[in-house]
């Protein structure tokens, strides 16, 4: 079993990129489990050409990040013995099954690189992913659909060994994220940088106000900018703080538990660093597994 990708640039190539997305191709064959040969059709564009490209085939005048037109109607509802039949009515001469097109915008994805704090290629490796997933009948139009399509890319990603965002990276987006601190009144600037289980990561910093009870955490700042964006499954956040080690308040511990009990909480200052799960700094924490449903007396 295995998977090529024929991609096509509209402008420069990546170095080690080709090669980087053949081997994330593969980890997502495997991970189907569709057991036949594939292959697709990859265009790396600008942003121009895929809002062209949106228009006429979509009816939608804006550019996205990556488009995928599937060569079948699979559906991972289906068992797996229907999805192969599919396929192989789309072989090749070669024996081949041609599982569709993929064009992705260059310019979206350095964006979004920028944005999430990832590498060019990591970007770049996880919108492939997204879009072969698609290509084998995945969607994200509900929740669960939707978790289920991130789990899929999460494993290929990481047995392709780009789903990792190392601790000192993390480390030094926290720190980064402190420089944009607003603390006139205790002088005390911290940045947190929190990682999902898709490998993108959210920075924030404390926000202060003159009236004390509106200012915010720089860890509920990364949290509710993740939850917001649709993120709600979360690896690590690591602190910053300039003046001494910073461990979240209990507020922040709180609203950490919502979402991620046995989040990795790392906390630095300078080149000193500690770290410990949050259910280790919240233990017994109340979150959503806490019988809320009974005590509101719903189903």
């Amino acid at each position: 079993m295995s998977a090529r990708l024929y991609i096509e640039w509209d402008g420069d190539k990546i170095p080690g990129a080709e090669e980087m997305l053949r081997r994330v191709a593969e980890q997502c064959v495997q991970e189907e489990g569709i057991g036949l040969p594939a292959y697709a059709q990859v265009r790396i564009t600008d942003n121009a050409t895929i809002r062209e490209i949106n228009r006429e085939y979509r009816g939608i005048d804006r550019e996205t990040d990556v488009l995928s037109f599937p060569s079948t109607d699979c559906t991972p509802r289906e068992t797996l013995g229907k999805r192969q039949d599919k396929l192989r009515r789309e072989r090749d001469e070669t024996g081949r099954c041609f599982l569709g097109d993929i064009v992705i915008s260059l310019e979206k994805t350095k964006e979004q690189a920028a944005e999430y704090g990832h590498s060019l290629n990591r970007e770049l490796s996880y919108l492939t992913a997204h879009a072969l997933f698609h290509l084998m009948g995945y969607d994200h139009m509900n929740e669960e659909d939707k978790k289920g399509m991130r789990r899929m890319e999460e494993r290929a990603l990481e047995k392709a060994g780009l789903n990792r965002v190392t601790d000192d990276e993390l480390v030094a987006r926290a720190k980064e994220a402190m420089t944009f601190s607003y603390s006139p009144y205790s002088h005390f600037k911290v940045g947190a940088a929190l990682l999902c289980r898709d490998g993108r990561v959210y920075t924030g910093c404390n926000i202060e106000n003159a009236s004390y009870s509106v200012t915010n955490c720089a860890e509920r700042t990364a949290l509710f900018k993740a939850v917001s964006e649709g993120e709600r499954e979360f690896i690590a956040i690591a602190i910053a703080a300039e003046k001494s080690m910073a461990w979240p308040c209990g507020v922040c511990r709180q609203a950490l538990n919502e979402f991620a009990p046995a989040l990795r909480v790392i906390v630095a200052c300078g080149e000193e660093r500690d770290e410990a799960p949050l259910n280790a700094l919240l233990p017994h924490g109340f979150g959503p597994s806490s019988g809320m449903t009974e005590i509101l007396g719903k189903e």
